[in-house]
């Protein structure tokens, strides 16, 4: 059975999700932006409550059988990670989709709401084994404090408990959806595993991953809140669009925090993604635009070297800002955040259609 609290908001005023936001569009000077944020704090309190209860008592979420027990090791795993604070960007896009079409956060809402974020904190947690990362948001890693064991057995876990929520939630339609985005985000995570220590910069593998591991789940989570709010297949298509428009702005967002974020913010070690061979946006451009620079981003690489890449770590960031790579990769996330608020405007106007639109600017000016 389910824990006593599942489902019951939070006690007192908690806003780990938008708040955040908040914070980054007022120091931007984004005053216009911020104000609307708050109107939508105010007016998804209630859901966004419910859903991080929800959230943090997963351990008695199958109902038909017994979940993982939170004292093991794997569920202590799990549970550090997602009771550390999170955007929440993709639950919400979920909920915001059904509420398109009429339909509140409801039970089968926000299993597939919580599905969807699920999925995402399973890459988390396989992501730090596999990249030997140290912290995520600001915590040390899953894998640091339970073993590489434990947090891949967590993020297995998860995925199987993400599918059996969707499973309970519908009526089969977005069961199948779901598994093809599954496959899509592992064929993208060993395609970057075959390329982890050699830097190669192709902008068409760039793509072909972020589209794979980040956008496409972006892009269900829209299409599942739709789907559940009774939307046509149109509409269904639109949001699908806008979720990879959000979920590239997305990620470049992240590799120009990668170059140039602020650890104690960020929650991650800069030029991390340099350091385990991942492509990012602004260092293919760099790349592209000095061949010194590209040779000096093979050598370091290679080293894997924690010390290395810090030690140099001011120099390789002044030369990548130098090239216009960073300016450049956030004119492109821009790009994309306005493809998406396009094609947003080809739907109906309404106040979730206006509470996307702001996510979707908001996302692209955080700091974290």
């Amino acid at each position: 059975m389910m824990h006593e609290d599942y489902g019951q908001p939070l006690v007192g005023d908690v806003d780990p999700v938008l708040e955040p936001l908040g914070q980054v569009t007022e120091r931007e000077g984004l005053e216009g932006l911020t104000q609307k944020l708050s109107d939508l704090r105010a007016w998804l309190a209630n859901d966004l409550s419910t859903f991080e209860s929800a959230l943090i008592h997963l351990e008695g979420a199958l109902e038909d059988g017994p979940g993982m027990d939170p004292k093991l090791r794997v569920g202590r795993a799990a549970d550090h990670l997602l009771k550390l604070p999170g955007k929440r960007i993709r639950p919400i896009c979920v909920l915001l989709a059904a509420r398109m079409g009429q339909r509140e956060m409801d039970k089968d809402v926000r299993q597939v709401a919580l599905a969807c974020e699920l999925v995402h904190a399973a890459t988390l947690l396989h992501d730090d084994v596999i990249d030997d990362s140290h912290e995520r948001r600001g915590a040390p890693a899953s894998r640091i404090l339970y073993g590489n064991s434990a947090s891949i057995l967590a993020g297995d876990y998860l995925l199987v408990l993400a599918l059996r929520l969707v499973q309970d939630a519908d009526n089969g339609i977005l069961l199948p959806d779901l598994l093809r985005v599954m496959t899509r985000i592992v064929a993208a995570e060993a395609l970057q595993l075959e390329r982890r220590g050699r830097f190669d910069p192709d902008p068409a593998i760039y793509q072909q991953v972020v589209r794979g591991k980040t956008a496409a789940l972006f892009d269900w989570g829209l299409r599942a809140g739709a789907t559940m709010g009774g939307l046509s297949d149109d509409v269904q298509a639109t949001l699908g669009d806008v979720g990879m428009h959000l979920g590239l702005a997305f990620q470049l967002v992240d590799d120009i925090l990668d170059v140039e974020g602020d650890p104690h913010v960020t929650g991650k070690e800069t030029l991390q993604d340099l350091r385990e061979g991942k492509l990012t946006w602004p260092i293919i451009l760099a790349s592209e635009a000095s061949p010194a620079l590209k040779a000096e981003f093979v050598e370091l690489a290679a080293s894997h070297s924690h010390a290395a890449v810090a030690e140099r770590a001011a120099d390789v960031i002044a030369k990548v800002r130098a090239t216009g790579a960073l300016a450049e990769s956030r004119a492109y996330a821009l790009k994309e955040a306005q493809a998406a608020c396009l094609r947003l405007t080809d739907l109906p106007p309404g106040r979730a259609r206006d509470a996307l639109t702001l996510i979707v600017q908001s996302a692209v000016h955080r700091m974290n």
